[in-house]
């Protein structure tokens, strides 16, 4: 099976300067392939270019610009070319099912956070300085970086990414491991019931509460908000030093509120995991529940509209989403697969017939 990774990073100033430097220059190949793939469509001929021609370029392009894009690992660049072309894949395949998808956009410079290197030892190296007792990672054109390892890597590493994260840097790795030894049998069945005024009830009586971190760090991300809104809008590299440390206290709060939530998804999954050997939950259409409402036309007036619930419904979204019931689910999903465990969805007519409400 495989496993993935995550580790916090601590760069030098200049290891930093050459992180952002690197995921800028990916940024610029990425759009200006996708630049490419809209001219020839665009074109009289209606051209399609795949991943292979552009792949073939790669070579002239790190030639003709030694000092961007022919510094980077070359096997990370056309990872970068592949993204571009499962972005297409999945867009025409959206537009053959009848969906309306949108065309795939250019990233700005803030939009555009991972470099992925497919191959350990190609462009990368995991645990590049072993008789260090401090675990690093080395990058091509930025050297080795320390790594915050808190737990063992289990199996052999097989790719590596580095993601930015506001100010943060991150390592991920995927380390392919033999199946884990199943927990022993417990002989419990549960069935769960998400819902926002409790987090999670399920069918023993038990309740977890819902800590609503979003609601809690509201105050002080509607005042970072604020902060931010008083600056004009203008590109990143004219905004001054204030405007940078603005920005930065937004993606800050966001930030600590995601890694809250998923803390506490990570805790419940595994006390669930680790007390029942089943476990039901109601198979919620999540993207379907949180669709904002259709407008209603007025009839008397035309080019009016009538009430129809947007407000209240707009905060019971909001509870929805800082609840983050699919992060829960998804986590709990991998965690039950781990351990050996099953985890079903049930469809709510059927969830409440059989007592799991």
């Amino acid at each position: 099976m495989i496993r993935a990774y995550k580790f916090l990073m601590g760069p030098t100033v200049g290891q930093a300067a050459a992180l952002a430097a690197m995921l800028a220059d990916h940024c610029s190949l990425y759009n200006g392939a996708l630049q490419e793939r809209r001219d020839a469509y665009r074109h009289a001929s209606k051209t399609s270019i795949k991943y292979g021609q552009q792949s073939a370029q790669l070579k002239d392009i790190r030639g003709f610009d030694p000092e961007r894009q022919g510094r980077w690992s070359f096997s990370s660049q056309q990872a970068t070319l592949r993204r571009l072309d499962k972005a297409f894949a999945a867009f025409f395949r959206r537009v053959k099912s009848g969906e309306a998808p949108g065309y795939p956009r250019f990233r700005g410079a803030m939009w555009f956070d991972t470099v992925d290197f497919p191959k350990d030892g190609d462009g990368c190296r995991w645990d590049s300085t072993p008789h260090d007792p401090v675990t690093r990672v080395r990058l091509q054109g930025v050297g080795h970086v320390k790594v915050n390892q808190h737990r063992a890597v289990v199996g052999k590493v097989k790719t590596v990414a580095v993601k930015r994260e506001g100010r943060r840097w991150y390592v991920i790795l995927t380390a392919e491991q033999a199946q884990p030894k199943p927990l022993p049998k417990t002989g419990s069945v549960v069935g769960i019931d998400l819902g926002i005024a409790n987090f999670l009830a399920d069918s023993g009586g038990r309740f977890v509460a819902n800590p609503r971190h979003g609601r809690t760090a509201a105050a002080k991300l509607e005042a970072a908000q604020q902060a931010l809104d008083r600056f004009p809008r203008v590109r990143r590299d004219k905004r001054t030093a204030n405007h940078q440390r603005a920005v930065q206290k937004v993606a800050g709060l966001h930030g600590k509120v995601r890694r809250q939530r998923l803390d506490h998804a990570h805790k419940t999954a595994l006390d669930l995991v680790r007390e029942h050997d089943l476990i039901a939950h109601e198979d919620l259409k999540i993207r379907n529940m949180v669709k904002a409402p259709a407008p209603k036309p007025d009839p008397e007036q035309p080019g009016g509209f009538l009430p129809n619930g947007a407000a209240a419904k707009a905060g019971l979204n909001h509870s929805i989403s800082d609840a983050g019931w699919g992060v829960f689910l998804t986590i709990l999903y991998a965690k039950a697969e781990s351990a050996g465990r099953e985890v079903i969805a049930v469809d709510p007519p059927v969830a409440a017939t059989r007592g799991f409400r």
